[in-house]
């Protein structure tokens, strides 16, 4: 792997700052997981996808700019350097659109990607149900088939962004004798849908994002179905591979929050405050370790454009950004002293507060995406040959 710059990347480089400095909002938009903030940041990605920058891999025909990998990379870089918004369709536009152009009909990369990538339609996660989070074999949502629609009972819970969302893909169980794995089928369902009851769940941070998503005989055309029908596994785990090793998390998040933490080691010790010597040598090993997770993507991403797939090793990604990120909050908290309790918006906080509201949003990284004890597990199984028990 060439780890040098090709002219045509660094032109894009320049040409993706020049856009973004221009057009990032001056003013930080209100949090996507409230209403207005929903709106706002719709609005921020259609301007992206004026601007040819809503999905840079993607092909031109479905919304994108038909850049390959590197430059997805390299536009990262340059989009958390600007401060850019968060994006309000991560689901969509980084989980459920590649599995779409891996598996989808070309009726449905032309009927669903377009609308993703501007946030025309806002995507929500239906993986997990009350007594199916990690463990997704447990699905017990059904949805069965009657003429040219599916009817689906059931129930998903923590449904990220599914408040406000306009649809939610996940598995239901198309076979009701079906266990585990077996007999799950992939669904895209449309939330406005008669027999769908949304209920908003309240996070940590008091906003109310998450959803509980109630199904009483909903009817969804079976032309919805993405991938074989008795076949969801398959296509879901093609997802939570994107999920986990590539695209939900890219590096440039977490060079950036270690970049501010360096800052935020340097105003704390120029305060003439006191500075543990180890907490000194966890901020530069924070810092060395956001650098290591960009080359391994890189190298991931090189695999990938010659040809290779995300494997099991995914999980190896997944525990390693979400306790990174776990880790360079506590420090950010332990540097600021007293002054970590304060939360955005309150009087005298300034920047300080978007440090405790990253920890709380970290907290939850060793959850999402599958739990961390059930990554090992996958590791232990998969790429070290450890027996299940």
């Amino acid at each position: 792997m060439d780890l040098k710059y090709t002219p045509e990347q660094e032109a894009f480089r320049k040409e993706a700052r020049a856009w973004l400095e221009a057009n990032v909002p001056s003013e930080k938009l209100a949090s996507f997981d409230t209403k207005e903030g929903f709106e706002q940041h719709r609005e921020w990605e259609k301007k992206l996808q004026a601007g040819g920058y809503a999905m840079v891999p993607w092909p031109v025909e479905y919304g994108g700019r038909g850049a390959n990998l590197l430059e997805w990379l390299i536009f990262e870089e340059e989009y958390y350097r600007a401060g850019a918004p968060g994006r309000v369709n991560q689901n969509g536009i980084f989980l459920l659109g590649p599995t779409i152009m891996d598996v989808g009909t070309p009726e449905q990369k032309a009927r669903f990607l377009p609308k993703m990538a501007s946030s025309e339609e806002v995507w929500a996660q239906g993986w997990s149900e009350p007594n199916a989070g990690s463990d997704m074999a447990n699905i017990q949502a059904t949805a069965i088939k009657d003429g040219d629609h599916f009817v689906i009972n059931g129930q998903k819970t923590w449904a990220s962004r599914g408040a406000f969302a306009h649809w939610l893909f996940g598995m239901f169980r198309s076979d009701p004798d079906s266990t585990r794995h077996k007999g799950l089928t992939f669904i895209l369902v449309p939330l406005d849908t008669p027999g769908i009851t949304v209920r908003p769940i309240e996070k940590l941070n008091n906003k109310k994002a998450f959803a509980e998503v109630f199904f009483d005989d909903a009817r969804v055309p079976v032309e919805y179905q993405l991938g074989e029908e008795g076949k969801g596994w398959d296509v879901a785990m093609a997802t939570a591979g994107f999920e986990r090793g590539l695209m939900l998390r890219s590096p440039a998040r977490f060079q950036d929050t270690a970049r501010k933490l360096v800052e935020l080691y340097k105003e704390t010790v120029a305060s003439g405050a006191y500075v543990a010597p180890e907490l000194r040598r966890t901020v530069a090993q924070c810092w060395m370790d956001a650098e290591a997770y960009a080359l391994n993507t890189y190298q991931t991403v090189a695999h990938l454009m010659g040809g290779g797939k995300i494997g099991a090793e995914a999980s190896l990604n997944k525990i390693f950004w979400s306790e990174l990120d776990t880790k360079m909050h506590e420090t950010a908290l332990k540097l600021l002293g007293h002054r970590a309790e304060l939360l955005p918006g309150s009087s005298a906080a300034g920047d300080v507060g978007e440090w405790l509201d990253g920890y709380i949003f970290a907290l939850a990284g060793p959850i999402y995406a599958g739990t961390n004890e059930i990554q090992r597990n996958i590791i232990a199984e998969r790429i070290l040959g450890m027996p299940r028990k």
